[in-house]
């Protein structure tokens, strides 16, 4: 989002509760220079729409979709099913299960239909932006530049001493 370029990244979720989640794929990628496109695609309450989203993406230059969900969590399977792209999936944390559940759902995928999962809630959603990001560095040397920084920056964090 932001520079006008076309995006190369695609995150979806299941509902608009699930976006305080998913924005933080969003910053991820916006610290990398990404550009990506966010979207509400519900696989239950929006199912022609989740049909659309992923069997145009690829012709659209999305290389790698981000798919959030809660509960049953079927939205990045049911993506991931029809598009030939990568698909990182990321369990929100739902009420009932804490996001034991999403997860589950998301990583017991069947053989021959591959879903990336990360962890539940906000730390799987950073996640799935920096890993798409390295997928797209693969090929884009200003992203590869820029999460070669980000890593370095993290491990100079670290003191080596504990303080106090």
């Amino acid at each position: 989002m932001g520079t006008g370029k076309t995006p190369v990244v695609g995150i979806i979720m299941g509902s608009q509760s699930d976006w305080p989640v998913m924005q933080l794929a969003a910053r991820m990628l916006e610290a990398m220079g990404v550009e990506y496109e966010a979207r509400i695609v519900s696989a239950h309450r929006t199912p022609d729409r989740l049909t659309e989203y992923a069997k145009t993406a690829k012709a659209r230059g999305i290389k790698v979709i981000i798919a959030g969900a809660g509960g049953a969590a079927h939205l990045p399977g049911m993506t991931a099913a029809m598009t030939p792209l990568p698909v990182l999936g990321v369990p929100v944390q739902s009420k009932a299960l804490s996001g034991l559940d999403s997860l589950l759902s998301i990583v017991q995928m069947p053989k021959g239909v591959p879903v990336g999962t990360l962890a539940i809630g906000e730390a799987g959603a950073a996640n799935a932006g920096l890993l798409a990001a390295s997928i797209i560095a693969l090929e884009d040397a200003g992203v590869a530049a820029k999460l070669d920084a980000f890593r370095a920056a993290q491990t100079e964090s670290v003191n080596e001493v504990p303080e106090g």
